[in-house]
């Protein structure tokens, strides 16, 4: 049997594979084309291999013809089969290998030269189709094949049979031939001819049209009716045996039978090509064209069905989810029920019908959990992918590891956009739906390059966090210019904005055109105190003073006690501590540390013991997170169940604390406003040191922030917040307690304008836009265009729009077509690298000449001028150098480094006399040199990747440093993007790829691979590494179970949230 037939490598427009010559032999049979691509190759070889092992080499050449119908007479030539040439005669010629006669329908040895390209029979079996043409017709090497297969059947056949005569000197070659030499002769015969044709399976004809399948049907009942009576079981018809041989060895002919010549397979397979030819169909054209109207009538209804279904499909009963949902969220959140309001908000029209919604409630009510429901419902329901956006970094990461087991099981990706992280735009997926979790910034990129790519359509639902932060300055303006783009662009995606109570909502849902719900719903009461002098008042808005009294404090202080404890801080913590939790907001960094050493220093010796154990395996932690270096502060605190909580942290102590905190290791925290606003932390009772932040007074909301952290849901049966004020602050708390809820703002006009020119400029560049009247459009459906009245006093918006544009014309980032009359705007490619780099437009000039300076002369012996490139030029306001701590380092440069400084405006001389103290008379720019300062502190941390030594060096706290390195991350991958869109900064796209890589981590290279795993820090990397956990393939396939083990201080939650992490 022919086990396979291949065009050689060679090839290379098209692959010919057979993978077996009798399913190629029945395509020609019922009509189909054996290959339908042109092969680049004419003379490509054709290599068949028999089960005897035997080969058959061949060169088959390929002409394309024409579709029309060839005239027959003209190719008749000798390379038509010898038995349909008249002048042909039948001779046999000597074949040289086996020396036995060619078969008589064998080509002529003068075939074996180099012919013309025709066709090798008088008939186009193809139709319109290839024709194999060659040296011979295929039919003749059909047959060769079949001769050379019998004849090594024979020799093989023989040997096997006769050892003893092949020994023999003297054979006896007169002796007769028995009966069962001719029977196996003539079982040989029949194998052969059944294993060329018992290829033709019913699998094969599966794909087959009606009439021809109709047609096979009718042959194999033939050949079933015409099959030997007598038990032989060969497939080939009208087949009768000539002798069988009885028991005593005696042969029997059949009586009357005439025995006849097997027929070759060249032979079937002509006789069925014509009969298949002139077989009609058993189908008619008629019903052939009704089938396909009714095929084209069903198409056309399923997908009205399916469009319907996009919009209310309903996957089970967990609001449209299945219950497998349910069973997740109770498993992986300890969330058994939801709330009554929940489940209302669920049920509203605005959802039902998918209309935008804004829903509104106090801090702690359980907001996320119906955006997170909302969003699994339009991955698995609606198959559309969807955005969440999140204020900061640490949100993203706690949300990409919560909801990366929700992904793995329910088979969506979970794709993190903070930092430095993600790709612009996303990578398309055909199997899974992608959620999306976004810083603002972040989301803005991430919206501008689907927009660019024509797939915004494919986000189906957009969840904003925390939307009242649209009027917080420049990122509020980011928030706006984001959801504008997604109201213009797409109208079928869905827009979420969850918020805490707001005055003004009713211009938020202009501006969305959104739905409002809004509920008081708090799972724990809430009773708010202030606390004057050592008296304690509950604040009651409906009394006169605001203020009613409530008690005394009973707390004995001693003289010394009272004047460090003025406040009497200690007092209010000891009555809920260490049984409950307890929240200090302090209003700065450096007080959360001395109140906590404070507290220390006058609780008793019992707060030791409570919870000793996980107490000493949190110091660990600590300790193993700084490389073996421990916060002083908080080696003191911590035995007590007491830590600080501030920016001043690293992200790995930050994220240990609050574990500690929420599994009741600790139970008082000291921390700033930064933690009401990040991850929720709920406390029994939570007090406000002051109420001021720095130098600020508090907002309404700010407090309303801090004091909702007070009750733990399913815990507390009440939560209690007191308020430290003193005499002078009693008139504006007073006011801070009833006043209502500030309104929201929009911030385009913030920093003279910046958010109208970066939003005008973009749309521009996105082709959201191309003229000035399209671009006025677009800004009406802003929310300052909501607040025009508001927030436009000197100028109307549509003069605003017109002074951007020329201002950004003059800037040099979008031109104004030539052609007269047109008036289309255009951005230029800076401006298209700016909006595209996300840059700022107060520093993309300046990026831009900073960036061509260096590259006149760029240094490559040491990362230093690389990393100066990408130091954010809005972190040089937070550092202000110490020069005798940047002159020492400034030493420590190497004379190529010292140069490249010198280069960029600042001097050795320059530094070595500001730290003498001297007065300098040279004109130094004093962003340049705080500038490289910042770079310097890069530079020594990607040198050594150990933060605390560089703190130690500068003397910064690690959480600046944490916060410098990340950041600059950032900024290097926005200068990334911004070289990208110019030629002439194409040096610089492979050096800022690896620097950004090396920014993002700050790691060995070879823990870089674990780092990007959610939830594992660069402690946790080592410890993985060590353990043999060294690619995400290790870390996807790993055993939580086993991780517990193998791993130190690791829990069972924190081991799955890994694995999880990996897998997605």
């Amino acid at each position: 049997m022919v086990r396979e037939m291949y065009i050689n490598p060679g090839m290379t427009n098209a692959v010919l594979r057979i993978v077996s010559l009798s399913q190629m032999l029945q395509r020609w049979l019922c009509g189909f084309p054996i290959y339908t691509g042109m092969m680049s190759d004419p003379n490509a070889a054709v290599r068949c291999q028999t089960e005897s092992g035997l080969t058959m080499s061949a060169e088959i050449k390929v002409k394309r013809v024409s579709s029309r119908k060839r005239s027959r007479d003209g190719l008749r030539s000798h390379l038509t089969p010898v038995r349909k040439i008249p002048s042909a005669s039948g001779r046999q010629c000597p074949d040289s290998s086996t020396g036995e006669m060619e078969h008589p329908r064998a080509m002529d040895q003068s075939m074996d030269a180099t012919f013309s390209e025709y066709c090798s029979d008088t008939e186009d079996l193809f139709g319109d189709y290839d024709s194999i043409v060659g040296d011979s017709s295929f039919l003749a090497k059909l047959d060769r094949a079949e001769q050379n297969m019998r004849c090594h059947d024979i020799d093989h056949a023989t040997s096997n049979r006769c050892p003893v005569v092949l020994q023999n000197e003297n054979p006896d070659f007169t002796s007769l031939k028995s009966s069962t030499d001719k029977y196996l002769k003539k079982s040989r015969d029949d194998s052969m001819t059944d294993s060329i044709l018992k290829g033709f399976s019913d699998d094969f004809f599966r794909d087959m049209q009606s009439s021809q399948l109709a047609f096979q049907q009718d042959s194999l009942q033939t050949a079933e009716r015409t099959c030997c009576p007598d038990g032989d079981k060969t497939s080939t018809p009208t087949r009768r045996p000539e002798s069988v041989s009885t028991e005593d060895g005696n042969e029997r002919h059949n009586a009357g039978v005439v025995p006849k010549a097997r027929k070759s397979m060249s032979d079937h397979l002509k006789r069925a090509m014509l009969v298949n030819a002139a077989a009609p169909s058993s189908v008619s054209r008629t019903a052939m064209q009704k089938e396909a109207v009714v095929t084209e009538e069903i198409s056309v209804a399923m997908q009205a069905m399916e469009s319907v279904s996009m919009e209310k499909m309903d996957l089970g009963p967990f609001f449209g989810l299945p219950t497998k949902v349910k069973v997740l969220i109770c498993n992986l959140k300890g969330i058994k029920d939801l709330y009554e309001w929940q489940k209302n908000c669920l049920k509203l029209d605005s959802v039902q019908q998918r209309r935008n919604l804004i829903y509104s409630l106090p801090t702690s009510g359980g907001k996320t959990l119906v955006a997170e429901i909302l969003i699994l419902k339009e991955l698995l329901c609606r198959k559309r992918d969807a955005l969440f956006i999140l204020p900061y970094i640490s949100l993203v990461q706690e949300k990409v590891r919560g909801l990366a087991s929700f992904g793995l099981e329910l088979d969506f990706m979970v794709e993190e956009y903070a930092g430095s992280k993600g790709r612009f735009p996303p990578v398309k997926r055909r199997g899974k739906k992608s959620l999306y979790i976004a810083t603002i910034e972040k989301a803005h990129s991430l919206v501008n390059s689907l927009i660019e790519a024509n797939r915004l359509d494919n986000v189906g639902l957009v969840v904003v966090d925390e939307l009242h932060m649209l009027g917080d300055g420049s990122r509020g303006a980011i928030i706006e210019m984001t959801l504008a783009k997604v109201l213009y662009v797409s109208k079928s995606t869905q827009i979420i904005g969850m918020s805490a109570t707001l005055g003004n909502v009713q211009d938020l849902q202009r501006f969305l055109s959104a739905d409002n719900y809004t509920n008081d719903f708090r799972p724990v009461e809430l009773k708010e105190y202030v606390k004057l002098k050592d008296s304690i008042y509950e604040v009651d808005p409906k009394e006169e003073e605001c203020f009613r009294f409530s008690r005394h404090l009973n707390f004995k202080y001693s003289s010394a006690m009272q004047k460090i404890d003025q406040d009497h801080i200690v007092a209010l913590v000891t009555e809920v501590i260490p049984s409950q939790s307890c929240l200090v907001f302090c209003p700065t960094k450096k007080n959360c540390e001395n109140v906590a050493e404070m507290i220390c220093k006058y609780l008793k010796r019992d707060f030791i013991q409570h919870k000793q154990a996980e107490k000493a395996v949190l110091l660990g932690e600590l300790r193993s997170s700084g490389n073996g270096s421990l916060c002083p502060v908080l080696k003191k605190t911590v035995p007590y169940g007491l830590a600080y909580h501030h920016s001043g942290l690293t992200s790995e102590e930050r994220k240990l604390v609050e574990e500690a905190y929420s599994a009741g290791v600790l139970c008082l925290l000291t921390c700033t406003s930064t933690l009401a606003a990040g991850i929720n932390l709920p406390a029994r009772r939570v007090i406000l040191r002051s109420p001021y932040m720095a130098v600020d007074f508090l907002k309404r909301s700010q407090y309303k922030q801090m004091v909702g952290r007070a009750g733990r849901a399913g815990i507390d049966t009440h939560g209690e917040s007191i308020l430290i004020l003193q005499d002078k602050d009693k008139v504006m708390v007073k006011q801070l307690v009833s006043a209502p809820m500030e309104i929201c703002k929009s911030n385009l006009m913030h920093d003279n304008g910046k958010g109208v020119l970066s939003l005008i400029l973009s749309v521009i560049g996105l082709n959201i836009t191309n003229s000035l009247e399209q671009v006025r459009d677009f800004m009406d459906g802003t929310l300052l265009s909501v607040q025009e009245e508001q927030v436009c006093l000197e100028r109307s918006l549509w003069e605003v729009t017109q002074e951007c544009v020329e201002l950004l014309k003059e800037k040099g980032l979008v031109t104004v077509s030539t052609e007269p009359q047109d008036g289309t705007l255009q951005v230029t490619k800076l401006g298209r690298a700016t909006y595209k780099g996300s840059v700022d437009l107060t520093y993309c000039g300046v990026l831009y000449r900073d960036l061509s300076k260096g590259l006149e002369s760029l240094m490559l012996d040491s990362f230093l001028h690389l990393v100066y490139l990408v130091t954010p030029y809005d972190m040089v306001s937070q550092c202000k150098p110490d020069w005798m701590i940047y002159f020492r380092q400034f030493t420590m440069l190497t004379a190529a480094e010292q140069k490249m400084c010198a280069a960029v405006g600042v001097p050795e001389s320059f530094v070595a006399r500001k730290a003498a103290g001297q007065n300098v008379k040279k004109n130094v720019d004093p962003v340049v040199v705080s500038r490289l300062y910042l770079a310097l502190v890069l530079l020594f941390l990607l040198k050594e990747s150990d933060l605390w030594s560089v703190a130690d060096r500068f003397l910064l706290s690690r959480g600046f440093i944490q916060t410098l390195l990340s950041s600059s991350s950032a900024f290097c991958s926005c200068v990334l993007h911004f070289t990208e869109e110019l030629e002439e900064f194409w040096p610089f796209n492979a050096l800022l790829t690896e620097l950004t890589r090396r920014l993002t981590y700050c790691v060995q290279a070879e823990l870089i691979p674990l780092m990007e795993v959610a939830g594992v820090m660069e402690g946790r990397a080592k410890q993985l590494y060590n353990a043999g956990y060294k690619t995400l393939a290790h870390l996807a396939n790993a055993d939580p179970n086993v991780l517990v083990k193998t791993l130190a201080n690791l829990f069972k939650k924190q081991a799955n949230q890994i694995v999880a992490s990996a897998k997605v």
